[in-house]
């Protein structure tokens, strides 16, 4: 188990560009099964998470070339389907949480897909429902294949139908999309999840043929497709990434350019960042964030204290809350962070209060920060990562501290974070990756 040493308190100054977004790139390598022509996918981030999701399509017979450090060409003409009862299809696919949207693909095309237990972080009861009703509203049926441990879903064909779903689950809309594209007649979604991400694989789909309309809105309409062709596409950068860099800059009391963010799809973050009490300036496509010594949380017109909560898009991604609960650390007044998606997520404070932190945590769901307004500093300490967003917010943390600091199972924070010790260097941070 690799770990991270810091020594904080360096002030950061420099230029960082943000990785391609693990959250899209994680559905759109899902959809390359959709074609047996060959997709060509831009800004990969080389992650844990995203490379064993490559990994796990070139064991299923998908052919992969790579053409550059972040580009990949992907051509799944032919399926190995006695790869899915090997153990290391399942050893594979229930190690990232992404290889649920396999079977939507798989079903749309061949009638039949597979779904491991997904793994993921570890942070709370994290519902599959949505995916499962959605794919049976088109025809699929699934049975649990004991022997194996994974459900089987098969269908005679896949019709397009009404629905309306019960959470506007991400992956869920994706995982759905995917198989309606190439359903037979009309489907609409409504209550569809409207992220850039799912924006991206529908404009990516309609680039390969597909029909869909409602793009950026929750009713999703898809008029089905016989086939679907190659195409070329370019991954958004990563917002966590890029909320990640804000937070940083804050709590080091830096100033730092975050380059070609793709403002426009950034939606509330940036306004939160501001209700914060950071200050954010666009220049053109970047993000500059300007040196601050103190920085004060807003309040309410009533003088209440602020809330800062998670919400399906284009409310604030729920990745991003542990960045403003750090952040809340050292700023002048107090917040209430309210993480609603996830019972588990808030857990990792108890870290931040052996640095220092004030913060009570009121529930698994519930944490009251009183901000130091940078009187005491957070003092530095050992922990471990406990999943990529706790993991990259206690190495914030880490680096705004005096002293030294060691972060255990740094695996969490690679999953999502593309050789971000080497990025933090370049920005003069004083961090050292320990390989066991």
């Amino acid at each position: 188990m690799s770990k991270f040493i810091i020594h904080g308190g360096n002030k950061l100054q420099g230029e960082v560009t943000p990785q391609g977004a693990k959250n899209e790139a994680l559905q759109v390598l899902c959809a390359v099964l959709l074609t047996k022509e060959e997709i060509v996918i831009n800004n990969i981030p080389n992650i844990r998470d995203i490379n064993k999701l490559i990994d796990l399509l070139a064991g299923m017979g998908v052919l992969i070339r790579k053409i550059s450090p972040n580009s990949y060409s992907f051509k799944a003409e032919n399926i190995n389907f006695d790869y899915f009862d090997t153990e290391e299809f399942t050893e594979k696919a229930v190690s990232i949480r992404g290889s649920i949207m396999l079977v939507g693909p798989l079903l749309a095309r061949y009638r039949k897909g597979f779904v491991p237990k997904p793994g993921g972080d570890k942070i709370g009861r994290r519902r599959l429902d949505t995916h499962f009703i959605g794919l049976e509203n088109l025809g699929a049926k699934f049975k649990y294949n004991k022997d194996k441990k994974r459900y089987d879903a098969t269908c005679k064909k896949l019709t397009g139908c009404d629905m309306l779903l019960d959470e506007a689950s991400v992956t869920g809309t994706a995982n759905i999309i995917m198989a309606s594209v190439l359903a037979e007649g009309k489907t609409t979604i409504y209550n569809a999840a409207c992220e850039p991400y799912i924006q991206q694989l529908c404009k990516m789909l309609n680039n390969m043929g597909a029909k869909i309309s409602g793009i950026a809105s929750n009713l999703i309409t898809i008029e089905g497709v016989s086939e679907l062709l190659g195409c070329d596409h370019t991954l958004l950068p990563d917002m966590i990434e890029v909320g990640s860099f804000i937070g940083l800059a804050a709590m080091t009391q830096s100033s730092l350019t975050i380059k070609n963010v793709s403002y426009e799809n950034l939606g509330i973050i940036p306004s939160q960042f501001k209700r914060m009490g950071i200050n954010i300036e666009k220049h053109g496509d970047d993000i500059y964030v300007p040196k601050q010594e103190k920085y004060s949380i807003e309040e309410f017109i009533d003088g209440s204290i602020m809330t800062i909560s998670d919400a399906p898009w284009p409310g604030l991604t729920p990745d991003l809350l542990s960045i403003f609960l750090v952040l809340a650390t050292q700023a002048e007044g107090s917040v209430l962070i309210h993480q609603k998606m996830f019972e588990s997520r808030l857990f990792f404070v108890d870290k931040l209060i052996d640095m220092g932190a004030k913060i009570i945590l009121c529930d698994p769901h519930r944490a009251t920060v009183i901000g130091l307004n940078q009187k005491t500093k957070l003092r530095g300490a050992n922990m471990v990562s406990p999943d990529i967003r706790a993991g990259i917010s206690l190495l914030i943390a880490a680096l705004s501290a005096d002293g030294e600091s060691i972060i255990d199972n740094i695996e969490q924070i690679d999953r999502g974070y593309e050789n971000i010790d080497i990025k933090l260097q370049a920005l003069g941070a004083n961090i050292q990756r320990i390989s066991s």
